[in-house]
C-alpha cells in the first residue's frame, strides 16, 4: 500500500507539473493572442485612419483653411463699413458657415499628422490660390465705406467663392476622405448659391450708382 501510494503521489505530482507548463504556456501564449488581439484592431485603425485619406484631401485642407480665413478677415469689414443690410446679413452668414469648417479642417490636418499652413495677414504666400485676394485688394477695401464697400467687397466675393468652388471640386474628384469631400459638397452648393445671390446685389447696386 505504502508503494503504490507513493507511486501515485510521484504520479500525481509528475502530471500536475506538466500540467502547469502546459497551462503557463497556454496562458502566455493567450496573453499574448489577446493583447495581439486586442493590438491589432488599433493598429488596423489607426492603418485604416491613415488610409482613409489622400493626398488630395491634404492639399484640400492646407489650401482651404487659409482661404476660408481671408473670407473671414473679408466678411468681418462689413461691419461699420457697409451700407446695406442685405451685404451685412450676407457677411455674418459667411462667417458663421466657414469659421467652423476652419476648426473642423485642423483637426483633420493634425490627426493626420499634416503641417498646418501658415497663418497670418500676409496674403502674399497664397497669391497663387484660387479666388485669393492680393494684399492691395484688401488694404483698398478696408478703405471703402459705404456703396463703395458693398460693390468691392460683393466683387471680391464672388471671385473667392468662385475659387472656393473650384478648389471643392477637385476634392470631390479626387478626395478619398469621406468627411473632407462631403465639406467640398456643402460648399460647392453653398457657395454657388451665395454667388448668385451676390451677383443679384451686384446688379442692383450697379443700377443705384448709374442712376
Amino acid at each position: 500500500m505504502t508503494t503504490r501510494t507513493l507511486t501515485r503521489r510521484v504520479a500525481l505530482v509528475a502530471v500536475t507539473g506538466v500540467a502547469s507548463v502546459v497551462l503557463a504556456a497556454c496562458g502566455g501564449g493567450g496573453g499574448g493572442g489577446d493583447h495581439a488581439g486586442h493590438g491589432t484592431p488599433a493598429s488596423t485603425s489607426a492603418n485604416a485612419t491613415a488610409a482613409a485619406h489622400n493626398a488630395q484631401d491634404v492639399a484640400f485642407a492646407q489650401g482651404m483653411i487659409p482661404h476660408h480665413q481671408q473670407a473671414l478677415e473679408m466678411a468681418r469689414l462689413a461691419d461699420g463699413r457697409a451700407s446695406s443690410a442685405r451685404v451685412l446679413d450676407l457677411a455674418t452668414r459667411i462667417e458663421k458657415a466657414q469659421d467652423p469648417e476652419i476648426r473642423t479642417m485642423t483637426g483633420w490636418l493634425k490627426t493626420w499628422g499634416e503641417q498646418m499652413p501658415m497663418a497670418g495677414m500676409d496674403h502674399s504666400g497664397h497669391a497663387g490660390m484660387s479666388g485669393m485676394m492680393s494684399d492691395d485688394d484688401m488694404a483698398a477695401l478696408k478703405k471703402a465705406t459705404g456703396k463703395d464697400f458693398d460693390t468691392r467687397f460683393l466683387s471680391l466675393m464672388v471671385e473667392h467663392h468662385q475659387g472656393a468652388v473650384e478648389m471643392a471640386e477637385a476634392e470631390k474628384g479626387k478626395g478619398r476622405y469621406g468627411p473632407a469631400m462631403g465639406m467640398a459638397d456643402d460648399i460647392v452648393s453653398a457657395q454657388n448659391a451665395e454667388i448668385e445671390e451676390m451677383k443679384q446685389l451686384l446688379g442692383k447696386s450697379e443700377s443705384k450708382s448709374k442712376s
